[in-house]
């Protein structure tokens, strides 16, 4: 089991990330993974303040979560021998730095500059450019390093996608006893209710979570990093990914681009609580009052990609049991079920 030894969230704390690298104990080299935006808004200070210490700090640019990207990741780290490896960026950059140190056993920081999921904080990492969408263990973060004055410059659609990431874990819970009932896979209820209370706080203080709230923002990253402890405590994903991850990863492969992770997976996660007769309503409100989307207009689609995107995810990651291996997911079905939950748009 992997959990962070320091977790700093506010206003300013990417100041101190050279005092959480020295009391680590790196005092030597340190690389910065970044991409080309976020190495200006973030990667730049965080180079700088390293420096000021004494430590050679050396800096990549990476655009994706590739293999490709990942395999000259890890060249430049055999080359450079860091001590520490550095993510600074959004969820591609931080699963990047996050799996190429882990192949190169060397420790992680996770410096995140959106609150858009919950791998700023988990021990996976999701590639892309495969037929399917793949996510892989690696390590989770030595250290996170959260500045809410970083974080709310970004686009705040990606803070709503962190809340709709969240949201999320209602159902993938749900998914995840089911699968122990139906299937003796193993349960760990600590796992489980550490990403429950995470989408219950999110759900009770969705009011407080606006742009303008640096309070609901640090609620919205401290809920997204406890989803990452539980899938550290869990060991898989499956605290925090169920039925709901599976229709936005088949949507993803429908509609490429088109919306993000955490707003495809609050529209599922809408009709996963139908399914598992929950009180969806309750949920596709919080959504809506947070912002988010809630139907198919709003994730800019057709009803028959959210359709379709519903009949496909049961193909997905045929290994793990959710509520659509309990119910006949036939096109005629899918189609009544966009309907009934408002997801299908007149």
């Amino acid at each position: 089991m992997q959990l962070p030894r320091e977790v700093l969230i506010g206003n300013g704390t990417i100041e101190r990330v050279a005092e959480v690298a020295l009391r680590l104990g790196f005092k030597k080299s340190a690389l910065i993974i970044a991409g080309p935006k976020t190495c200006e808004v973030a990667g730049k200070t965080v180079k700088e303040l390293i420096e000021e210490e004494g430590l050679e700090v050396n800096i990549l640019l990476v655009n994706s979560s590739t293999v490709e990207e990942v395999a000259t990741v890890e060249e430049k780290i055999r080359v450079l021998k860091p001590q520490v490896v550095l993510g600074v960026g959004g969820g591609t950059k931080i699963d990047v730095a996050k799996l190429s140190a882990a192949h190169q056993d060397t420790p992680f920081i996770s410096v995140p500059t959106t609150a858009s999921h919950d791998g700023i904080a988990s021990p996976l990492s999701s590639l892309k450019g495969f037929e399917k969408p793949f996510s892989i263990m690696a390590q989770a973060p030595i250290a996170i390093i959260a500045d809410t004055n970083v974080i709310s410059r970004a686009p705040w659609r990606f803070a709503i996608s962190g809340c709709g990431d969240v949201i999320a874990k209602f159902t993938s819970v749900q998914d995840w006893k089911l699968a122990h009932e139906e299937a003796n896979e193993y349960y760990g209820g600590y796992a489980a209710s550490l990403a429950l209370m995470s989408a219950k706080l999110v759900m009770e203080n969705a009011s407080l979570i606006r742009r303008e709230s640096e309070e609901g923002l640090r609620i919205l990253i401290e809920a997204l990093i406890s989803c990452g402890v539980s899938m550290s405590i869990a060991g898989s994903s499956r605290p925090c990914s169920g039925s709901e991850h599976l229709f936005s990863h088949a949507l993803e492969m429908i509609k490429p681009n088109h919306s993000l992770h955490g707003e495809r997976c609050g529209v599922g996660t809408i009709i996963m609580a139908y399914l598992h007769r929950m009180n969806w309503k309750r949920i596709k409100n919080t959504l809506k009052k947070l912002g988010a989307p809630t139907n198919a207009n709003e994730l800019y689609i057709k009803n028959q990609d959210a359709t379709k995107a519903l009949e496909m995810a049961t193909t997905i990651r045929q290994e793990r049991f959710t509520i659509l291996n309990k119910v006949n997911m036939s096109h005629d079905f899918c189609k009544r079920l966009v309907k009934a939950t408002g997801i299908a748009v007149d």
